[in-house]
């Protein structure tokens, strides 16, 4: 599967792209095949009744990350880029009361969330930690189709068949090399190489593997459409005021950091952490637009997507030579870093823990930013290395199941560190002790000899700490 710009950054809503956006995603898929899945089925048997189960990560924090709504979202036929934020607790709610789903071009279903939504503790699926089945009854309640589906992070969904094809070919469908592209890099080194010969950027390779799929206007137009999405999220958070949904009480922030620096600005004084101050506010505005269920753009997942809108903003703030080819050329950059991170290791923190999503982030953020400010290829790999190799071991602990602490916060840090190692990186030459593709791979065995309780259960770490503080 070649993974393109618009894999990795995908316009939906929050809170999570993996427990809200990959449910609703797959209840699509499940309704699509009930229509038009060549599924053997009883002579005149007709689907009467659906039900769905969570299992996993998704049963344990699928209220505070919203699954079950994403669920009967799903089931009602809406996807992440069509729902209506603001619409949908009243679609939710008339669901509940009426116990039935009509879904377009379908005859309609008895559903009833409160029994037909199971979040399943006791029995996980094997394939994955965000697993999820849906069922289709007839009227006498017998079983006519059952499908199992895997929420894998960042949005992107796998039937249980898709993921023992991608498990038996050790993940090799998942990069660049997986259809017939110009620069076909799986790994940093591969990149790099491939940069070496041809004398191109990273942004010029991706762009090139891109515009094998689509015209260059549409590429570009998409990627402005991104940007935009992004840019509207940071404005929305920075408008809205509150506290945020989901019992922790937890209040709104950014409004309030924002006004006191525009003051700053506007009075002239004196700060040395103006930057930082204003990289944080970016970030924990677009998270806290994810925590109250907004739209957002996985970057590359829900948990830590604002830290590549804030560092993208940042750099139009404050670079003067910041402008939109500019920006295209960062998320290009920026996705490819992702898709090598994506291809060797995971950006699920069910499957990693955090390092996977704000680690992942700031490494693809960094890559971004030392490409604008005229980072050479080795110096775009060095500064991607520099932020993920100061995630490492980071766990997935949100207080409550909720993608608010620490969630917020965290993103305000990983996008601090992507400045940062972009910094360092450009005033280098490139030469680096740690590979970008050993601090990968050295995240992957890390999250993989991690304890499940630290990766999106809220079994340990602050999850349960801070309830005794």
């Amino acid at each position: 599967m070649f993974l393109s710009v618009f894999d990795l950054f995908k316009i939906g809503i929050g809170p999570s792209s993996s427990h809200t956006m990959g449910p609703m995603t797959a209840a699509g898929r499940f309704l699509d095949e009930l229509l038009t899945g060549d599924w053997p089925r009883p002579a005149g048997a007709r689907v009467d009744r659906v039900a769905a189960s969570l299992h996993g990560s998704l049963a344990y924090t699928g209220v505070g990350h919203g699954s079950d709504r994403a669920v009967v979202l799903g089931l009602a036929g809406f996807t992440p880029l069509t729902v209506d934020p603001d619409r949908s607790d009243a679609v939710v709610e008339r669901i509940g009361r009426e116990k039935r789903i009509a879904p377009e071009g379908h005859p309609g279903y008895r559903f009833d969330p409160a029994r037909d939504l199971v979040l399943d503790k006791k029995t996980p699926l094997l394939g994955h930690a965000n697993g999820m089945a849906f069922y289709a009854y007839d009227a006498a309640d017998r079983l006519l189709l059952k499908r199992i589906y895997y929420s894998i992070g960042g949005g992107f969904v796998v039937s249980d068949e898709e993921l023992q094809r991608m498990k038996a070919r050790g993940k090799a469908g998942e990069g660049e090399g997986g259809v017939k592209v110009p620069y076909p890099f799986r790994s940093a080194q591969e990149m790099l190489a491939m940069a070496a010969r041809s004398g191109l950027s990273v942004a010029e390779m991706k762009r090139a593997n891109e515009e094998m799929h689509m015209p260059r206007g549409e590429l570009d137009a998409g990627l402005d459409a991104i940007w935009t999405a992004m840019r509207g999220c940071i404005e929305r958070g920075l408008s809205q005021d509150g506290i945020m949904p989901g019992g922790l009480n937890v209040r709104r922030r950014a409004r309030q950091l924002h006004d006191k620096l525009q003051d700053e600005w506007q009075r002239n004084r004196p700060n040395p952490l103006l930057a930082n101050d204003w990289l944080s506010i970016y970030a924990m505005a677009v998270n806290e637009e994810n925590a109250a269920g907004g739209r957002v753009v996985t970057a590359p997942t829900n948990g830590a997507a604002g830290v590549v809108p804030a560092v993208l903003r940042y750099w139009l703030h404050f670079h003067a030579e910041a402008d939109q080819a500019s920006i295209r050329d960062f998320l290009l950059t920026a996705a490819a870093v992702g898709g090598i991170i994506k291809t060797n290791a995971s950006i699920s923190g069910a499957e990693v823990g955090c390092q996977g999503e704000v680690g992942s982030a700031s490494a693809m953020a960094a890559a971004g930013l030392a490409a604008v400010m005229g980072g050479t290829p080795e110096q775009v790999e060095n500064a991607a290395e520099i932020a993920l190799e100061h995630h490492l071991g980071m766990t997935c602990d949100p207080v409550g199941g909720l993608v608010q602490v620490p969630c917020i916060e965290r993103n305000a840090l990983g996008a601090v560190k992507a400045v940062t190692a972009a910094s360092l990186a450009v005033k280098g030459d490139g030469t680096h002790f740690v590979p970008l593709d050993a601090a990968i791979e050295t995240m992957r065995q890390t999250g993989m000899d991690m304890n499940e309780k630290y990766k999106e259960t809220s079994l340990g770490g602050l999850a349960v700490n801070i309830v005794e503080c």
